[in-house]
């Protein structure tokens, strides 16, 4: 027989009991046996059809596989917010308001702007991201803080802390005349806190989904684009790669083959199966601070 605290989530890292057969706070299964491959990449398994995960007072319930909705009750003392967009249904005694945010904040998506909402219990309140995928748990300790990539983000309690920080990766082509810049991660990516209690996080992630603890000063490159979430300590750059071979003199030297993001730990990282890679069109000639180049 388990006891409390006995059984410690392997992709949250949140204790329970273990006498449930999926995590109450991420809602992982906990009768699931890690599937690590030869790099060290750790497979999160999707949340089960119908799994329940509590956070302070209120419930969540994950319904679907294919396309999740993320159904939640409601105490009347929790609140959650998110952005309009993601809103499936709500009961008439759930309380909405449009939330201000601080200045920066002026998103799109298929170039209609997005408005953060907030949500008051009681009663029932439902999300979902409208593309197929994983919804993704990330339960957050009091003062924890995660980055999430832009349009990741699908609801979080209220005592989750949001603010904007620009990603920091950049670089700029040209062709012929025209110069264009390119944010492999976007301009801005999100900086979620919780603050004086534990906060849930819920996030889409398309396609499969995999995780990894970077060790101390351990790197890995991947697609910028396939890069869910990290830990705030976590830092990143670019690695810009060309082909071997090309005289000096030659503008091919300039034409790069391959661009990676470099990850270096501390910290976990979160990337998906589904990524788009980032267009290479003329030649790069300038790029955010601490980009690696390799030839």
């Amino acid at each position: 027989m388990s006891t409390p605290g006995a059984y410690t989530c392997p992709y949250c890292r949140m204790p329970s009991d273990g006498t449930a057969t999926t995590c109450p706070s991420c809602g992982a299964p906990v009768d699931v046996r890690l599937r690590v491959t030869d790099s060290g990449w750790t497979e999160q398994p999707p949340i089960r059809d119908m799994a329940r995960i509590r956070f302070s007072r209120s419930t969540c319930q994950i319904s679907g596989t294919y396309v999740p909705v993320a159904e939640m009750a409601l105490d009347p003392q929790d609140a959650v917010y998110f952005s309009h967009h993601v809103l499936l249904h709500t009961e008439p005694g759930v309380r909405l308001e449009a939330l201000k945010m601080a200045g920066g904040w002026n998103r799109v998506l298929a170039g209609m702007p997005l408005i953060m909402m907030q949500a008051w219990g009681p009663g029932h309140i439902a999300f979902s991201a409208d593309h197929p995928g994983e919804t993704l748990a990330v339960p957050l300790q009091a003062g924890q803080s995660v980055d999430v990539v832009e349009h990741r983000f699908l609801v979080a309690t209220s005592n989750v802390g949001y603010q904007w920080e620009r990603s920091g990766v950049w670089f700029t082509t040209q062709n012929g005349d025209d110069q264009e810049w390119h944010y492999p991660l976007g301009q801005m990516m999100d900086r979620f806190t919780a603050h004086g209690a534990p906060g849930l996080l819920l996030l889409h992630g398309p396609g499969n989904t995999f995780i990894r603890d970077l060790g101390p000063g351990e790197r890995v490159l991947l697609q910028p684009s396939a890069l869910i979430w990290k830990d705030r300590t976590v830092g990143m750059h670019l690695h810009i790669e060309y082909p071997r071979g090309q005289y000096w003199f030659s503008s091919a030297r300039w034409q790069a083959k391959s661009l990676w993001l470099t990850l270096i730990g501390p910290g976990r990282v979160a990337v998906q199966s589904k990524f788009e890679p980032p267009e290479l069109v003329g030649q790069i000639v300038r790029s955010s601070p601490a980009t690696t180049h390799f030839w």
